[in-house]
C-alpha cells in the first residue's frame, strides 16, 4: 500500500447496535462487532494498512451496509459483496473455512481445525477466529465448542447468542443443542 491509499468508512445503527465498517477498492476489509467504537476501526486500520488516510464515505460503504441491515433484519443468508482480508496465511485459511458455514448452522473449532488439515491447531484456530476483521460476514458467531456451548466471543455472548437465533437456531444458556 503506498501513501496515496485510502481506507473508506460507514457506519450502521440496528437495534441499538452500532457498527462499523471499512472498505479499500479490492472490497470489505473490517466490520466492528456492536461494542467496539470508531476509535477500535481507527486502529485496525491503522495497523493494517499504516500509510492510509482514512476516510468516511457512507455512499461507498452503501451496498456492503445494505447487505449487513438485510442480515441483521432476517432477510438476508448469503453476502455477495466483495471481502479485502488481511492477516496470515494461516488465519486466511481459518477465516475462509468460516464462510463455508452455513447459515443456521454451527462447526466447531476442532473440525475447522481438521477441515483445514491441522487437526492438532484447535488453539491456533480459536486465536485466527478471535482476530476475524469482519464481523457477522464472515461468520466466526457460527463456531462453538465440542459440547455446543457458546465459547468466548470478542463481540460479547450476547451478540453471539442474538445472531444464532437469528439465523432461526435454538441458543440455552448452555448453548447450542
Amino acid at each position: 500500500m503506498n501513501e496515496a491509499t485510502k481506507v473508506y468508512w460507514g457506519s450502521l445503527t440496528h437495534n441499538g447496535w452500532t457498527i462499523y465498517a471499512a472498505s479499500t477498492t479490492q472490497g470489505l476489509c473490517c466490520v466492528t462487532f456492536p461494542n467496539q467504537t470508531f476509535v477500535d476501526l481507527s486502529g485496525f486500520v491503522s495497523s493494517r494498512f499504516p500509510n492510509a488516510n482514512l476516510e468516511q464515505n457512507e455512499h461507498l460503504l452503501a451496498p456492503y451496509m445494505v447487505e449487513l441491515e438485510e442480515y441483521l433484519e432476517g432477510h438476508r443468508t448469503y453476502f455477495s459483496i466483495p471481502l479485502d482480508l488481511h492477516g496470515t496465511s494461516f488465519q486466511q485459511s481459518v477465516w475462509n473455512e468460516l464462510l463455508n458455514i452455513p447459515h443456521g448452522q454451527t462447526a466447531t473449532y476442532s473440525s475447522i481445525a481438521t477441515s483445514i488439515g491441522r487437526p492438532s491447531a484447535v488453539r491456533a484456530v480459536g486465536t485466527a477466529i478471535g482476530k476475524n476483521p469482519i464481523a457477522f460476514i464472515v461468520p466466526c458467531h457460527r463456531v462453538v465448542g465440542k459440547d455446543g456451548s457458546l465459547t468466548g466471543y470478542r463481540g460479547g455472548l450476547d451478540v453471539k447468542s442474538a445472531l444464532l437465533k437469528l439465523e432461526g437456531m435454538e441458543v440455552s444458556e448452555k448453548g447450542c443443542p
